[in-house]
């Protein structure tokens, strides 16, 4: 067979960390055909052949948990994901999904995904064409647009809740026609592909009404009739947000994730455990070797850093959960602005930000210490990189005043954050602990969503440049297992996410020397003109998707050869009965 490209002479990372070697890996009709010894790969003038001396070849990186579900309907790229080696993303998360939809919901779902995804309303509603009359055929739009990276979504809770019940779906328990009703459209998407089932009891998922998501309204036993649908289809999955996912696990959380895990047969994951200073993670887990013992499997997605979030008066997202908060960002910017510029509303929002009811959200209140991220105009710009308290330093304004003047010399478009400090090696050292622990996997970038608060593509990047080559915690093959053979394991994927003969050739090239994200920077880009938050990556030389290169030194190529993944052709059955269940804390 006639080779279409071959990577020559890199340092060949598999997938499953095992030790590197140097050879050349050889495509050819989308698949991997050969890795031979360097130089050893035959080559004819047809094929495309690429030095990859001192260079890193690495399978495609795998994103289990994104929001690209309207994104990729007006980007194809899927960006920036893509940029940071990502070739494979899951969306359909947390609950939210824009099929099947009908002209009597397709409002509904617009405004929810705006509010909870933070993704802006004006680019869904000209970037969505809507149309679709079921979920199958909403995968054949993307076929037929065509696709970057290879996409599979989960069926979204909230989403079949509002097709069922309709208005109803939002604060009534579901009657047993409601739920004889979910399950049979369940049944239904997963039969046309949906890669499982999703849902959310967070307590700050609300839709655009500012009401709690339909999901949120569902009793125990709606989620575990629910997630028993799975057990009838082949390849599929399970992904659940209660509350303990933030605060910690209640006993009767765990029983409820452990059930629907046992119920189904599946694993279960749930996104996203932090680790920082103290040892709330290991709480955190012990809640999968809880559920172990309940006959389920409860993973948690982790990220390789300290959540970064920018805050911004825009979207209101974490904001709006401080006490008295909510009713101004359900106002349009511009009565937002005249009711921030009030005096009155002024003193009622800092004393409520300052109640016990704040909760550990009421740390953001410490106004003088946020920092002036990026600003939007030339009267405050000169605030960029400073704190709130330089402005009081200067202006003698008091800390809450001294940031809403800012605010609102910007259009309410500043990002902020709080400063924080260099995260610690005894930080780190925890984190290698939980990326190597069975119950965890690295992911849950929360791509294409929130998107004036983060970009969270840059999490693969930033695993290999600092942690693996400035902080030297783990060798490149490790991390690049993280990043690929484990969550493609979990989701059992079939031929993806190792290089070996036979495989898809979803493949990165990257220089160990330069990888990692460059800063976020605010784009105007989307649909309807709207923002968001964007971050190249430095050292990413090359990525391809079955065969065909999307990204070139960093750019894209503009072509589509991604797949869209259906459960049971793309995805084998995972048991919820793992060899590591009984895994403890270290």
């Amino acid at each position: 067979m006639t080779a279409d490209l071959i990577l020559r002479g890199g340092f060949v990372a598999d997938g499953t960390g095992a030790p590197g070697r140097e050879a050349d890996v050889v495509v050819a009709d989308g698949r991997i055909v050969a890795i031979a010894a360097p130089g050893a790969g035959d080559a004819d003038a047809d094929t495309t052949v690429i030095d990859a001396t001192g260079l890193v070849v690495a399978p495609g990186f795998v994103d289990l948990h994104t929001h690209y579900d309207a994104q990729l309907l007006w980007d194809p790229m899927a960006s920036p994901s893509p940029l940071h080696g990502v070739t494979t993303v899951f969306g359909g998360n947390c609950g939210f999904a824009v099929a099947p939809a009908s002209d009597d919901h397709a409002d509904y779902l617009a405004r929810l995904l705006a509010r909870v995804e933070g993704i802006p309303l004006s680019a869904i509603e000209a970037g969505v064409p809507w149309g679709w009359s079921g979920f199958g055929d909403w995968l054949g739009v993307l076929e037929r647009q065509g696709i970057a990276v290879n996409a599979g979504f989960l069926a979204g809770h909230s989403t079949i809740r509002r097709l069922v019940m309709g208005e109803r779906a939002v604060g009534e328990e579901a009657t047993a026609a409601d739920l004889d009703g979910m399950t049979a459209l369940l049944h239904t998407m997963l039969g046309e592909g949906a890669m499982g089932f999703s849902t959310s009891r967070s307590a700050t998922h609300n839709d655009g009404d500012g009401n709690p998501v339909p999901s949120r309204s569902a009793a125990p036993e709606e989620l575990l009739a629910l997630a028993a649908a799975l057990r009838d289809h082949p390849g599929t999955q399970l992904e659940a947000i209660v509350p303990g996912c933030l605060n910690g696990f209640t006993e009767e959380e765990v029983a409820l994730l452990a059930g629907m895990s046992a119920g189904a047969d599946r694993p279960l994951n749930w996104n996203v455990l932090g680790v920082g200073w103290g040892n709330g993670h290991w709480k955190q887990l012990q809640a999968s070797t809880d559920a172990a013992a309940l006959g389920g499997r409860v993973v948690a997605l982790t990220l390789p850093y300290s959540m970064k979030i920018r805050l911004s008066f825009v979207s209101g997202m974490v904001l709006d959960a401080l006490p008295g908060w909510a009713a101004i960002f359900g106002q349009p910017l511009d009565e937002r602005a005249r009711l921030l510029a009030d005096p009155e509303v002024r003193r009622r929002l800092d004393e409520g930000a300052h109640s016990p009811d704040a909760g550990i959200i009421g740390a953001l209140a410490d106004w003088e210490k946020l920092c002036f991220v990026e600003t939007f105009t030339p009267e405050t710009a000169r605030w960029e990189g400073r704190t709130v308290r330089d402005v009081m330093d200067e202006t003698g304004a008091a800390a809450f005043d001294a940031l809403l003047d800012v605010v609102l010399a910007d259009g309410l478009r500043t990002g902020l954050s709080p400063r924080m400090a260099p995260d610690s090696d005894e930080v780190w050292a925890k984190r290698l602990e939980v990326w190597r622990d069975p119950r965890a996997v690295v992911g849950g970038s929360d791509a294409g969503a929130h998107l004036d608060m983060m970009c969270g593509s840059v999490y693969s990047t930033y695993l290999l440049g600092e942690a693996v080559r400035d902080r030297g915690l783990l060798p490149v093959e490790e991390a690049v297992h993280l990043l690929t053979g484990r969550p493609a394991a979990l989701y059992g994927l079939v031929d993806r996410g190792l290089i070996a003969e036979g495989h898809h050739a979803d493949l990165v090239l990257f220089d160990p020397a330069t990888v990692g994200p460059r800063p976020e920077r605010t784009r105007a880009d989307l649909p309807g003109g709207a923002s968001r938050l964007f971050a190249d990556a430095d050292g990413m030389v090359g990525v391809w998707v079955n065969g065909t290169r999307i990204v070139d030194g960093g750019e894209f190529t503009g072509a589509t050869p991604g797949a869209v993944l259906r459960s049971g052709a793309d995805t084998t059955t995972v048991s919820a009965a793992p060899a590591d269940r009984g895994a403890t804390q270290p």
